[in-house]
């Protein structure tokens, strides 16, 4: 891969090499139609051929039946911080989230302007470094739903396994959706933007079940009622197209791999052979509690901000790229989504050591 750098960046993220270069022939020429992909009609036979694969492979990989329906959404994952609530709270009806990080945060701003909204859980005090364990929260009865986000980007930390609760989930999997099994019928709705783990940014998918179609109160504006896009085929207005076409691209891409199982094996590699780098000694630091600790981005420290400062700039002198910590948090992240490649990682691990040893403290 000529020219090409390890990508730890949060998102956008890196993309699978392969997909980045059929793509770049069918920006020009589209499946030798002579018409370049951003060019061509959203409801030509070809593009909604891409439609088609791209939800049949998006079922396949996820064990998605039929009671559910597959959205392609604009707006990005902040707009569904809005619009879950809009569709499920009518008549300013309760709600329950977990307040992990700051897209829960954002989302639970968003859905007090239309309900009551229970947070029982906030890791706030501890600058968010675990998500909680089932006993440390109750659900009210009279909650529609339990909301959550399984992986935080910024603070390196991920649900192990999902809330057992007796209420409906609805879950933010923006950051790690596809990366591991999951049992959708445990879900009312999940949703997620691409850019992460799916595609580029344009394009959120949304997983809603059928039955939830018509919670929305009469007074939702259609283009923001999922009965709207799920009665459309996700046509209601012109989708993005290319967003679309490249989810489909990783979709095979990850089906040439062998699905989510397998993939599920190769980020678990990665993520321990970089949490034993930083589990050594104190040099490192990891962010995140180890039983909330996320296989997707890696948030560290060193010992202190100038040895950071130093160890990103060297990073990326070597072809490591993007590994600056949030603000928030600082230090170091690495993002390592399901096309970032293994050797990637070794590469960082390396560094790491050498840097260590350069860098005494």
């Amino acid at each position: 891969m000529v020219d090409r750098v390890y990508n730890f960046s949060p998102g956008p993220a890196t993309l699978p090499y392969e997909v980045l270069q059929k793509a770049g022939k069918d920006v020009v020429n589209f499946q030798e139609t002579g018409i370049g992909l951003i060019e061509i009609s959203h409801r030509s036979k070809e593009f909604m051929a891409v439609v088609d694969e791209t939800e049949k492979n998006l079922r396949e990989l996820l064990n998605i039946s039929d009671n559910y329906r597959v959205l392609f959404l604009q707006g990005g994952a902040s707009s569904q911080f809005f619009m879950i609530p809009m569709n499920f709270l009518g008549g300013g009806q309760k709600a329950t989230y977990l307040n992990t990080g700051t897209w829960a945060k954002k989302a639970i701003k968003e859905a007090g302007l239309f309900g009551d909204i229970d947070v029982p859980f906030s890791g706030e005090k501890s600058n968010f470094n675990r998500v909680p364990k089932d006993l440390e929260f109750d659900v009210a009865e009279n909650s529609q739903y339990l909301y959550f986000v399984s992986n935080n980007t910024i603070y390196g930390t991920q649900f192990s396994s999902f809330p057992k609760k007796e209420k409906m989930l609805i879950c933010d999997m923006s950051s790690d959706i596809l990366s591991r099994p999951i049992d959708i019928e445990k879900f009312g709705l999940i949703f997620a933007g691409a850019q992460k783990n799916l595609g580029p940014a344009g394009v959120t998918i949304v997983i809603i079940r059928e039955d939830l179609l018509d919670r929305a109160p009469e007074s939702t504006p259609a283009m923001l009622s999922y009965r709207t896009h799920a009665d459309k085929g996700s046509m209601f207005n012109t989708p993005p197209c290319f967003a679309i076409y490249v989810v489909g691209e990783v979709l095979k891409w990850l089906k040439n791999m062998g699905g989510v199982e397998v993939i599920e094996k190769r980020n678990i590699e990665k993520a321990n052979l970089l949490y034993d780098a930083i589990d050594i000694d104190d040099y490192y630091r990891g962010h995140a509690e180890r039983g909330s600790r996320s296989l997707m981005n890696i948030s560290f420290n060193l010992p202190s901000a100038e040895l950071e400062g130093k160890f990103i700039n060297r990073a990326a002198a070597l072809g490591l790229s993007g590994l600056k910590g949030h603000r928030s948090i600082g230090g170091c992240r690495a993002s390592i989504y399901n096309a970032f490649p293994l050797e990637g990682v070794e590469k960082l691990v390396a560094f790491m050591a050498k840097f260590k040893d350069e860098n005494p403290v």
